[in-house]
């Protein structure tokens, strides 16, 4: 089995059988890290596993040692992980013993962490509804911290890069080649099924549905949007830089007394700021339904009526105070000050906020089969890429008018 298609496998196989994925794994390891003497290991799936897998190795010298990689089945990137290059950025970045990054073959091993992710912190409180609690308050205060030395780290890696270079960043696996490599046509091509409550259609049907939601009327399907995220988020374009991790989401990121600290940076790279906020922005705030969708399937109210050609959408899917720190937190302390940092320099496009807009529909999109999910849950998914992607008629929407307002803030 090549090495992409066996880790693939790994991920996959973690969920339903996992002593055969053990069993493969501990193969791959031999073969990557034959001085390490693996003697047993075992997987860990996790919500936060949708594409990825870990867990604890224990090699001939008795050490015992935590392993995580990133599978991406249509990859277009050849080199993976790059934690040199984010401490050299003063990221505080928890380094590997061992590496093994290029495609097909990415692995890396750590010494084990205890500090947990902030994903588990967030979920403990959340469940726990203990949102003015001191947790609470002490993970939005390292969060803040975090965003404003992230927005400094952003100024002093700052730098105008050709098109060339920008192409290779390794961040467009997550959005552009996701698009265009093979992802999206798996997930929504010719004689795909999605279920959504009370009927089935084809893919294509769906991709061509106007929407509204929530009282907003969208103004592009998501074929339209689709479409325009090919060719805005193009690899192969000159403009600013920056040194970041490019997918920092709570799983990737620990807390402890002493702050935040990251975590696997397979993303890691120079490349557009806004694309490296996008990742965070999205999963940290809104995709809670997409970890736990039994669990947040409970408490998920959403109403489809069909007219014509438009679907309208009730939903009550909101954030709670938690999820909206994490939001307000990376928007105020460092999504605006950049903006207005680029628009300063000059290097800031002028369809920066359209460009944000349709990275952030690429993560409810892309980054689980949709048509995987329960009704509902197909159908929230779908929603928030329209809700993310498209301007509403009205530019009434929440994100119409934080756009709106960061680029009125520039006149």
């Amino acid at each position: 089995m090549h090495g992409s298609e066996a880790l693939v496998r790994i991920q996959r196989l973690q969920f339903e059988d996992k002593p055969a994925a053990e069993a493969l794994l501990l193969d791959v390891i031999g073969r990557l890290f034959p001085d390490l003497g693996v003697t047993g290991l075992e997987l860990r799936p996790q919500a936060t596993s949708l594409n990825s897998f870990n867990g604890f190795l224990t090699a001939s010298d008795g050490r015992r040692l935590f392993f995580k990689t990133h599978v991406e089945q249509d990859s277009a990137i050849s080199e993976y992980y790059n934690a040199a290059l984010l401490a050299d950025a003063a990221y505080p970045v928890i380094r590997p013993l061992y590496s093994s990054t290029r495609d097909g073959q990415q692995l890396l091993v750590y010494p084990i962490i205890h500090d947990p992710p902030v994903f588990d912190v967030a979920r403990d409180i959340e469940r726990r509804q203990n949102f003015g609690g001191e947790l609470a308050r002490a993970l939005g205060d390292a969060q803040a911290a975090e965003d404003r030395a992230l927005y400094e780290r952003y100024c002093d890696s700052l730098s105008y890069v050709g098109a060339e270079t920008h192409k290779s960043a390794p961040i467009h696996q997550l959005f552009w080649h996701r698009l265009t490599g093979g992802r999206f046509d798996r997930f929504y091509g010719v004689d795909v099924q999605v279920h959504v409550p009370g009927m089935t259609v084809d893919a294509a049907t769906l991709l061509s549905r106007r929407w509204v939601i929530n009282g907003h009327e969208f103004t592009a399907t998501l074929q339209e949007l689709v479409t325009r995220a090919i060719a805005m988020l193009n690899p192969a374009q000159s403009g600013p830089s920056i040194i970041g991790h490019g997918d920092a989401h709570n799983g990737n990121v620990f807390y402890s007394a002493g702050g935040l600290t990251y975590f696997d940076p397979a993303f890691a790279g120079r490349h557009d700021p806004l694309l490296d906020l996008v990742k965070p922005l999205y999963h940290n705030a809104y995709a809670m339904w997409m970890y736990f969708p039994d669990e947040e399937a409970q408490t998920l109210q959403i109403h489809l009526d069909v007219t014509g050609d438009t679907w309208i959408v009730t939903h009550n899917y909101s954030l709670n105070p938690l999820r909206a720190m994490f939001w307000s937190s990376k928007i105020e302390h460092c999504l605006r000050p950049i903006v207005h940092r680029l628009h300063a320099e000059g290097s800031l496009s002028p369809r920066w906020a359209e460009r944000l807009r349709l990275a952030l529909m690429c993560c409810p999109l892309l980054t689980m089969n949709l048509t995987t999910f329960r009704p509902e849950i197909a159908l929230l998914g779908l929603s928030h890429c329209v809700e993310f992607g498209s301007e509403t008629a009205d530019g009434a929407s929440r994100l119409d008018r934080l756009l709106a307002e960061i680029s009125d803030d520039l006149r």
